[in-house]
């Protein structure tokens, strides 16, 4: 069992018990965050979203506020003597998924079963 999650405008597949790094989220350390916008899950069956499946909800919890590795930033113009050298470091929450759930919900509310013009003029007969 699976989700596709958007979490912090990016795309991630999400399973149970997985630790992941995304962008800096809210909250504080032990914490716990949900996400609702699903965009597919597979649970024996695939469901996608149109954009986002309703009553799903993936449900984390904050590890660790952690900065990523340091990337350098150089930029250098030939024989003109103009060399800048800068550095960035992302700022990353670790989270740990818990549980994805909804799914009980989904296989208690079966859809009506749909009827064709031809079988409700059969009825009425």
């Amino acid at each position: 069992m699976f989700a596709i999650v958007e979490i912090a405008g990016l795309q991630y597949k999400v399973e149970q018990d997985q630790k992941l790094f995304v962008n800096r989220l809210k909250g504080d350390k032990g914490g716990k965050v949900s996400f609702d916008k699903i965009l597919l899950t597979v649970n024996g069956a695939i469901t996608v979203g149109a954009p986002a499946v309703s009553g799903i909800t993936v449900e984390a919890e904050i590890l660790d506020h952690v900065k990523a590795d340091k990337v350098i930033i150089f930029k250098k113009k030939r024989r003109k003597g103009y060399e800048v050298k800068n550095g960035h470091r992302q700022s990353l929450t670790q989270i740990q998924i818990t549980g994805i759930t909804g799914f009980e919900a989904k296989k208690a509310e079966k859809p009506a079963k749909k009827t064709t013009k031809k079988a409700d003029a059969e009825s009425a007969e």
